[in-house]
């Protein structure tokens, strides 16, 4: 699941995306049209900026801006390094998958079967989009449902 890091982060992510190349932006500026608390946003940043996705610079006409193009920037990357596996319940995790208190048969279990294809099919979707498909997505108003990727 998604948590509030994570869409936070994905938001931050896109503004940054729409801000001409050369110019950086201040996280206040940032947090302030999306509507995220600037200290979870500067923690988000801080994040996103150690796993090579931000630059930061300090001083006049400092901020923050992209580290790569919008284009070579996968989402699934992105959420993984601000939430983690992508799985809906523990158990339906590719590598670190731990058994539900409640599971009698994890191999049987129809639940996580099921949540397993349901972590494949978000990975797979957040794997293939861009930043750049995002953020044009976003600005041309093209719903997800009428979006092919």
């Amino acid at each position: 699941m998604l948590t509030n890091k994570g869409k936070y982060g994905l938001k931050a992510m896109v503004h940054l995306a729409t801000v001409p190349e050369g110019r950086s932006v201040q996280a206040a500026e940032i947090a302030e049209a999306n509507g995220i608390p600037k200290a979870f946003l500067d923690t988000i940043l801080l994040e996103l900026r150690k796993a090579g996705f931000v630059r930061s610079k300090k001083g006049p006409g400092g901020g923050f801006t992209l580290a790569r193009p919008p284009s070579e920037i996968r989402m699934g990357y992105v959420v993984r390094t601000l939430d983690g596996p992508i799985a809906p319940l523990p158990c339906a995790r590719r590598k670190t998958a731990q058994p539900c208190d409640d599971c009698q048969n994890a191999d049987h279990c129809s639940v996580r079967i099921l949540m397993q294809d349901v972590r494949d099919a978000m990975a797979d979707v957040l794997d293939r989009t861009t930043l750049e498909q995002m953020r044009d997505r976003a600005a041309s108003g093209i719903d997800v449902g009428d979006y092919v990727i």
